[in-house]
């Protein structure tokens, strides 16, 4: 006994020590430890007797019990009946043909070859037998399948002896269906398979603490083996054996961190690819489902997981059987992907898409060919699907499906068109993938260093990626054209890239040299400069039947080549033609003399012939039953090398796959280099195609398409907004033009009415035509009755001419404002948004005459500051904190108040040179934002008191931060250098970079027509509103002590009531205060009054006073100018919301920008001051904390405007 009670302590001693080893998950996570009350039914001194060990009861266990079982069964005719026909089917092949599936009775042969299909079919196998214990035949052959594989000495693979990969495959396959099958066992073979689960366990989890898999994440390795260790823990954790509790502890910590990390990949992707994905994905479902079932783990709302539908659909190509083939690939997945999706219909999204989509997959399988599914693959997820199919979950498609649309994956780095579509004519895929080293996420992590508990690319393993960034994918009408090479070598050839020589620096193919991290079996990313190997999207846009995609990879290359750009860009002109642009841009010492580029096609039924267009450009063709796919190119220079036709054989996973490519070389003899190619489908005609343009900012092309000419124009310095703005007369990075349309991507379409209709109306230009006629007949007239009438015929003659003057001025205005483009001639034009589907907005003068001048303002406490990640690290903008810990405004005759004033400034105000000191600052900063803030730089640096400013505080956990988010706040006019500094860095790096001034104080909302009229027409203000609830529930009880006391908020509002008394005019003192009070703050000045007035009350009062009188102010301004943003929609429908926000400003939205913006409205990982983690459940924790009285207190006093802006009222 004493023995026995010290093996106990020893026991639970190294349990207490491997939980604290592994606790930093849970604080990150904020997850507690749930195995102290399974650790503490080990804590007695008596003996468990050897029956109980066995006991019927214990299983099924995993993933139901025996009650939940009984509802299975009751489901096998009804909702599941379909799933179920699939496994029994897959039961059936088995039976038919035991040489193929049954495990070879020799071990050495078992070894001999990759076996993860006896594992895999398990599963599945033994759920039928439970299902159905009267099939006797499945039954045998299920007990001769366990006890071959339980009589093996070991699991492993003789050739791979340091992969543990089939061993996991086996152990999960074995211990799943000991699970579901251990009632019709007898006592012997539930001892000796019990035995052969705890070894294989025992062996996975000490091979963990060495092998690589055992501390990288994301992989699709790690997932498996992890998983396999936790399967194995669960079953035999049902008899009672100690040392799985030290298991379950490990594998939940791993897979914690997992999840944990996964949150930061806000478009549900895996840079693995989607084959590899869908392996990687098998894993972290069942983990959810059992973390939950066992621990009471909830991660069903991890961001990652409500995107991840995303990864399945928006991958998918025409006709639903093949999908992106981006990294290690084969044409679709290695695992399911229908039990990942009806997983995600039935525990996350809950809206019938999952199992829709699973539905389509299942219907459109490939019966044959290379498409179809591997044998070790096909049945391996069959058993989770049945278990978590929801029949009660009706399929319903996404919405709009059936009409071609773009979705970016902003983490991943890939920009897909057209998928998810049926099989037709017309239904077109385009892809392009320019993302970074293990996707953003993760590449920000590794070089950020934000957790201690991450070293590195120590703990990532982008193996599987491929040297593939500015690679891209066309399939018109759903036929590939272009696609990947997929599973194969590293080599940068194999995909859709640029090569260039001679590289000093070539590993492989000498002299010729691809991007970093080539030449091997796998991604060699452990080499050097591969682990900040990054392609960048620039830009992604579409409209209607367009696209325009584009994307920077020069820091995918060796450093060695010293290039400037390798910038990539898309433009789909029509569903089947398809115009892709290349920008090289070399150092004058750099030793490149040429470059080559590559597609490939693996259909080897359709092969790549020589082509000659126009018969001036070479290129190659591709028949497919009769109808021909085209690609032809040419340089700037009008030189159209002829292209090398290669085929080539790769070893790919265990066969080997086929491609054949086309290479075509051009020559670098200039420092850029431009070369376009035209690929296009059958449907379409193509007459001419030719440089017109290609200067310093960008390139002009013209082709003809069925006989229209078409004008297409690309900017190359992509990163000057100033630059594209003179190039292309907007703000983005491509147009379109034709004489039906014109397409400013990420912008809209303008469109020109057919000549009927512009012939049905007076154009303006000819209003004033007739005009001026009219007037000279009138002239005319009184010239020749001047006697009568006495009138002077130079008083004639004068005000005649003044006349005509001032309507060929009116002509001019009306011509220059009306028609920006030069296809608008006479006729009217419109353009239209896809923001939504159906807004439509019309060009204004500010759209083509003027870059965006910005401001921002709120009420404290709104939430403005979350707007930083749409401006913050870009190359458009420079985003300024206007406060006096930041950069501030001078001091003038009026004070400001950091909570809110109530002091109104006017357009007129303005006019009449009032508050000079802060009309010059807003001019300094709009005029040249580099001087002004070189300016202060001089300043700063001679400042002795410089180096005793306080350094920011610790932030969140997280790599990305707002700048100086946490800085202390200075009395006076102190600034932080460091935050000039970093400013002054930006603009000088992009010197044409935009204003946008987040003006901290809420009286800036109140002086929205001043500044507009101080900026003049670039002036756009944007106006962030929150629910009062939220705002008040926020300044009350987000915090202790509460803000409201912190900041002495009644101390600050107490100088409403000198504002109000001097409303009229000057102070005292010769200091200027309110030109104007607002009226809406005398509802506030009683409370005031009051010694300790009512929080919740006197918030809402000041709540409502300077919502309604922001609204009232800036009801007259031009829509074109200001702009009322809910903060809700930004944390709700952040992609949405960005776009609108972009569309207002005349720029379009970058990915990189979505990116930060959906990280942190989505993840729980950002937050912003006072307030703590922001996701869209945090932003409405008023409705379950907040005092129902206090709740209603506020909708009485707000409702009218809470109504005008959309609230609801809450319901108790």
């Amino acid at each position: 006994m004493a023995a026995e009670c010290i093996w106990r302590c020893v026991i639970l001693l190294s349990l207490l020590a491997v939980e604290l080893a592994f606790s930093d998950i849970f604080n990150v996570s904020g997850k507690q430890s749930f195995f102290r009350k399974e650790i503490a039914l080990f804590t007695g001194n008596t003996i468990t007797e050897p029956w109980k060990l066995m006991s019927t009861n214990l299983h099924p266990n995993l993933f139901f019990d025996q009650v939940e079982l009984r509802s299975l069964k009751k489901k096998l005719k009804t909702t599941h009946r379909n799933i179920f026909k699939v496994i029994q089917k897959a039961v059936g092949t088995m039976l038919s043909n035991p040489t193929l599936y049954l495990p070879p009775e020799n071990h050495e042969e078992f070894g001999s070859k990759w076996n993860e299909i006896y594992g895999n079919n398990l599963s599945p196998l033994a759920l039928y037998c439970l299902l159905c214990p009267d099939d006797s035949a499945a039954s045998q052959f299920l007990v001769k399948y366990m006890d071959r594989m339980a009589d093996y000495p070991d699991w492993m693979v003789t050739t791979a002896p340091n992969d543990e990969v089939p061993m996991a495959h086996s152990l999960t396959g074995f211990a799943t269906a000991y699970d579901f099958i251990y009632i019709y066992l007898d006592t012997k073979r539930r001892v000796n398979y019990l035995k052969k689960i705890r070894t294989a366990t025992q062996d996975l989890y000490e091979l963990s603490k060495h092998r690589g898999w055992g501390k990288q994440f994301l992989q699709n390795h790690q997932t498996t083996n992890i998983m396999a260790i936790l399967t194995g823990a669960l079953v035999v954790g049902e008899h009672s054996d100690p040392e799985t509790m030290m298991w379950k502890q490990v594998v939940v910590n791993y897979m914690e961190k997992t999840m944990f990390l996964l949150n930061h990949v806000v478009d549900g992707s895996l840079d693995e690819g989607v084959a590899y994905g869908s392996y990687t994905a098998k894993s972290i479902t069942q983990y959810v489902f059992l973390a939950q079932r066992h621990f009471h783990i909830d991660n069903t709302q991890n961001n990652w997981l409500r995107a991840h539908f995303w990864f399945y659909y928006a991958t998918l190509l025409p006709g639903f059987q093949r999908t992106v083939g981006i990294a290690d690939s084969n044409y679709n997945w290695f695992y399911g992907p229908e039990s990942q999706l009806v997983f995600l219909d039935a525990f996350v999204l809950q809206n019938g898409m999952g199992n829709w989509l699973a539905q389509q997959v299942r219907k459109h399988r490939p019966k044959d060919g290379p498409m179809m599914q591997s044998a070790a693959q096909r049945w391996a997820t069959l058993h989770t699907e049945f278990i978590w199919y929801n029949g009660e979950s009706d399929p319903q498609p996404p919405p709009d499906f059936g009409k071609p649309a773009m979705h970016i994956f902003s983490n991943w780095g890939v920009v897909t068109y057209g998928a998810g579509l049926p099989y037709k004519e017309g239904n077109t895929f385009v892809s392009f993938k320019s993302g970074k080293l293990g996707g953003r996420a993760v590449y920000e992590i590794v070089h950020a260093k934000p957790y201690s508990w991450v070293d590195g690319w120590t703990n990532f393993n982008p193996g599987h990626e491929h040297p593939d960034q500015n690679s891209f994918t066309f399939a018109p009408n759903g036929q590939v054209f272009i696609s990947e090479a997929l599973y194969g070598p590293k080599y940068s050839y194999l995909n859709n890239v640029l090569v260039f020589s001679p590289s000093p620096t070539s590993q492989c193919n000498q002299p010729w040299e691809g991007q970093l991290g080539e030449c091997g079996k796998w991604l060699l990313w452990g080499e050097k400069e591969v682990g900040s190997s990054a392609g960048e999207l620039v830009a992604s846009s579409s409209h209607q039947d367009t696209l325009f995609v584009s994307g920077e990879a020069v820091s995918a290359y060796s450093s060695a080549m010293k290039l400037k750009s390798v910038y990539r860009a898309l433009v789909l002109l029509n569903s089947q033609t398809l115009l892709v642009l290349d920008h090289v841009e070399k150092a004058r010492d750099s030793p490149l003399d040429a470059l080559s580029a590559f597609f490939h096609n693996l259909d080897i039924d359709f092969k790549y012939v020589p082509y000659r267009a126009f018969e001036m450009y070479h290129g190659a063709l591709m028949d497919v039953w009769d109808a021909h796919y085209k690609i032809f190119w040419m340089d700037s220079e009008g030189f159209s090398p002829v292209a090398k036709i290669q085929e080539a054989e790769q070893v790919a996973e265990f066969k080997k796959r086929w491609t054949q490519f086309i290479n075509v070389t051009f020559p670098m003899e200039k420092s850029v280099t431009r070369i376009a190619y035209l690929m296009h489908g059958p449907f379409v005609t193509v007459s001419s195609f030719r440089f017109i343009d290609s200067s310093k900012h960008g390139v002009r092309l013209s082709l003809k398409l069925n006989g229209t000419e078409t004008i297409v124009s690309v900017t190359t310095n992509y990163h000057d907004i100033s630059a594209r703005f003179k190039y292309l007369g907007f703000s983005g990075f491509a147009k379109i033009e034709n004489s039906h349309r014109v397409v400013y991507f990420g912008q809209g379409i303008q469109t020109a009415l057919n000549d009927s209709e512009s012939d049905s109306s007076i154009s303006p230009s000819g209003l004033i035509i007739v005009t001026l006629v009219g007037i000279m007949f009138f002239t005319i007239a009184y010239v020749k009755r001047k006697r009568t009438l006495n009138i002077p015929l130079h008083w004639l003659i004068r005000y005649t001419l003044i006349l005509v003057l001032l309507f060929w001025l009116l002509e001019f205005l009306v011509l220059s404002n009306g028609c920006a483009q030069i296809i608008c001639s006479t006729k009217q034009n419109s353009i239209t948004a896809d923001h939504g589907g159906s807004d439509s907005v019309f060009l204004s003068p500010q759209f083509a005459s003027s870059l965006p001048s910005t401001i921002i303002t709120s009420l404290p406490g709104s939430g403005a500051e979350i707007l930083e990640q749409l401006f913050s690290n870009s190359s458009d903008y420079v985003y300024i904190r206007v406060s006096p810990g930041h950069l501030d405004v001078p001091k003038t005759e009026f004070e400001f108040n950091a909570l809110v004033d109530s002091c109104e400034w006017s357009q007129t105000d303005a006019q009449r040179g009032q508050f000079k000191a802060i009309q010059g600052w807003f001019h300094s900063v709009v005029l040249n934002v580099r001087l002004h803030l070189q300016n202060i730089q001089l300043h700063l640096s001679n400042d002795s008191t410089g180096n005793r400013l306080t350094k920011k505080t610790k932030g969140k956990k997280v790599g990305r931060k707002p700048l100086a988010q946490q800085r202390s706040r200075k009395k006076g006019n102190a600034r932080n250098p460091e935050y000039i500094r970093e400013l002054w860095h930006h603009v000088a790096t992009y010197q044409n970079a935009r204003p946008v001034l987040n003006l901290a104080s809420g009286g800036w909302s109140l002086k929205v027509p001043f500044i507009q009229e101080v900026i003049g027409p670039s002036f756009r203000a944007i106006y962030v509103v929150r629910d009062p609830r939220a705002w008040i529930y926020m300044m009350l009880y987000s915090s202790t002590p509460s803000l409201y006391s912190r900041k002495n908020v009644k101390k600050h509002l107490s100088a409403l009531s000198r504002q109000e008394g001097n409303g009229g005019g000057g102070g005292g003192g010769g200091r200027q205060a309110c030109t104007k009070f607002s009226t809406e703050f005398q509802a506030v000045m009683p409370l005031l009054l009051l010694a300790e007035p009512e929080p919740v009350k006197l918030l809402a009062r000041v709540w409502l006073a300077h919502t309604a009188a922001t609204v009232r102010i800036n009801h007259d301004l031009p829509t074109d100018n200001f702009m009322r943003v809910k903060f809700e929609d930004i944390v709700h429908f952040p992609e949405d919301t960005a776009g609108k926000i972009h569309s207002f400003l005349g720029v379009p939205v970058s990915p990189a920008a979505l990116n930060q913006l959906i990280y942190s409205t989505s993840t729980n990982l950002y937050s912003l001051m006072y307030e703590g983690d922001i996701s869209p459940s945090s932003i409405n924790v008023w409705k379950d904390n907040m005092d129902y009285n206090d709740i209603k207190t506020v909708e009485d006093m707000c409702w009218p405007v809470m109504q005008k802006l959309g609230y609801k009222k809450f319901a108790s």
